[in-house]
């Protein structure tokens, strides 16, 4: 297959053409220098394209439903005229290859409807890796027009932190049972919400449904809201009967209107955007430290004085630092 020249990915995403935003984004995941600098130029024609879809995160505990939830929501959208890409973030992908490909099998419906796209993330990266090229992706598929895009949490712990960093609204999927469930749920996932919804509330189930999102909007309201203009909901969903997913959709819409009214959103992106340089700066310091062959011993012998108590890590720091510092 001929390798594509910048101009040639850039008129292929603007015009929306399927393959074309598949083979960008791949170029985006690439880690060879050259292939990163013709990334950075595809992105640099496309960023003026961006910036006008509402990005969603979704998370959610083991078992919620997430995939069949978001190939239900994702076609909803798409009924309703919208364009969705579905992205993955995936930081357990280097340790055990990810689910995110199992997930997109289960999300049959919407894998092969004509306006949607479904990403993986790419398998074997970094978790900062997995984030850059997120985030880059999440340009990308703007630019191609998809108004609508849905990045999924598709590992744990650090997983939610990440990707409620790169998206507008961050939506944490629960079960029923929340009198147990409330044990484990991390604080942090909670504060992150932007809505929670209870999904499953069907049948049987619909009664301990309404229960469980009783006793979040109990823990929610012990909690500092993030915003002043937004108090996150919880709502209750059914995929399985498709109850639900319109209202919480429209509250979605709420929010970016209403925290678009007092510039909390555009502030919201902004701050995102400083982060986001930040942490690739981090990355890219992280990486030409570890590239420089003498300093490899250097870091090995400090790691094993630190771990043996010999040296404490500020002075290791210290060291490894000076180290680098002289070799600029």
């Amino acid at each position: 297959m001929a390798v594509l020249t910048v101009e040639q990915h850039v008129d292929g995403v603007l015009a929306g053409d399927p393959a074309v935003l598949a083979r960008t984004i791949t170029l985006l995941e690439s880690s060879s220098p050259a292939r990163r600098a013709d990334a950075q130029a595809v992105l640099a024609q496309l960023l003026p394209h961006s910036g006008g879809s509402l990005r969603v995160g979704i998370t959610g505990v083991p078992g919620v439903g997430k995939s069949t939830f978001i190939d239900q929501l994702g076609l909803n959208l798409v009924e309703a005229g919208h364009k969705v890409a579905v992205l993955a973030v995936d930081p357990t992908s280097s340790r055990t290859g990810g689910s995110i490909l199992g997930d997109k099998t289960r999300m049959e419906r919407l894998s092969v409807s004509p306006g949607a796209f479904i990403r993986p993330s790419p398998a074997g990266a970094t978790l900062g890796g997995v984030t850059r090229a997120t985030r880059e992706t999440v340009l990308v598929c703007e630019a191609a027009g998809f108004d609508v895009v849905l990045v999924e949490t598709v590992g744990v712990g650090q997983s939610e932190t990440v990707v409620a960093d790169m998206v507008d609204f961050f939506l944490v999927l629960m079960l029923s049972g929340a009198g147990d469930d409330l044990q484990g749920i991390k604080k942090g996932i909670l504060e992150l919400a932007d809505m929670i919804a209870v999904n499953k509330a069907d049948g049987d189930n619909e009664t301990r449904a309404q229960l469980a999102a009783s006793d979040y909007r109990m823990a929610l309201h012990l909690m500092t809201p993030a915003s002043t203009t937004w108090t996150p909901p919880v709502l209750t969903c059914s995929v399985l009967s498709n109850t639900g997913l319109d209202e919480l959709w429209r509250q979605v819409e709420i929010f970016r209107e209403k925290t678009g009214a007092t510039g909390e959103f555009e502030d919201r992106r902004r701050a995102q955007q400083v982060r986001w340089m930040w942490s690739m700066l981090d990355e890219r310091l992280r990486d030409d430290l570890r590239s420089r062959p003498h300093l490899e011993h250097l870091l090995a012998d400090l790691e094993a004085q630190v771990r043996s108590g010999a040296v404490t890590a500020t002075t290791a720091v210290d060291s490894v630092w000076d180290a680098y510092v002289a070799d600029r």
